[in-house]
């Protein structure tokens, strides 16, 4: 069985998600932010080849939660220039994964922190799927951005080239596109219209109880 490790980055909740602030006050969408990475991590963690969670975030509301869900958590590195927000999201990935491998893990799932849909098995599914690829994707349901990055043993090429387009530059860089049908795991939430696709097609309980405090 794999010693698979998810790793997960996520914004200060100030500067998560701004696409959404026509759409809900400052406070709920914190609230909402903190209930999707919630349910990501329910999830990803009931994957039985997961042997661990490691979150890196600024944010001292995210990493009590991710604390109180069983992750461990890595404070974000200082050595980007903090107005180049995709530098320091790779840097986050870099650095949470370091610490996964020097901990004795094996396979690394870098998976994006706002997929309130996701499913268990679609994750198992895409794990599976990657075994023989040094490195994977799962391009998103817009096809161009990337929500999980899977990386098969320690390689030592995690690589990770998040941010915009980044579906196509990792399979550049040489990723194996998985084709798995994974609406849950390929549906990361940026807009309105995301989000309610994602409630749509079922989303997991923090986030369903934060939306139904909001009137849906």
């Amino acid at each position: 069985m794999s010693n698979a490790h998810v790793v997960i980055a996520v914004k200060d909740l100030a500067a998560a998600k701004t696409r959404l602030a026509d759409a809900f006050a400052d406070i709920d969408r914190a609230r909402l932010v903190v209930a999707m990475f919630r349910d990501t991590v329910v999830a990803a963690r009931a994957v039985e080849a997961v042997a661990a969670v490691t979150v890196v975030t600024p944010d001292r509301s995210v990493a009590d939660a991710a604390l109180d869900l069983g992750a461990r958590v890595v404070q974000e590195p200082c050595d980007r220039d903090p107005h180049d927000s995709v530098a320091r999201l790779n840097s986050a990935f870099e650095a949470a994964a370091s610490s996964a491998w020097a901990e004795g893990s094996d396979d690394i799932i870098a998976l994006q922190a706002d997929l309130p849909a996701l499913r268990t098995e679609e994750l198992a599914e895409a794990h599976d799927m990657s075994v023989g690829h040094a490195r994977s994707v799962v391009t998103d349901h817009h096809g161009t951005g990337t929500a999980a990055l899977i990386v098969g043993g320690r390689s030592g090429r995690f690589t990770p080239l998040f941010g915009p387009s980044s579906a196509q530059r990792h399979r550049d860089s040489g990723a194996h596109d998985l084709n798995g049908t994974w609406p849950g795991l390929r549906l990361d939430v940026d807009t309105i219209d995301d989000v309610r696709r994602a409630y749509t097609l079922g989303v997991g309980p923090a986030t369903a109880a934060v939306l139904k405090s909001l009137g849906w």
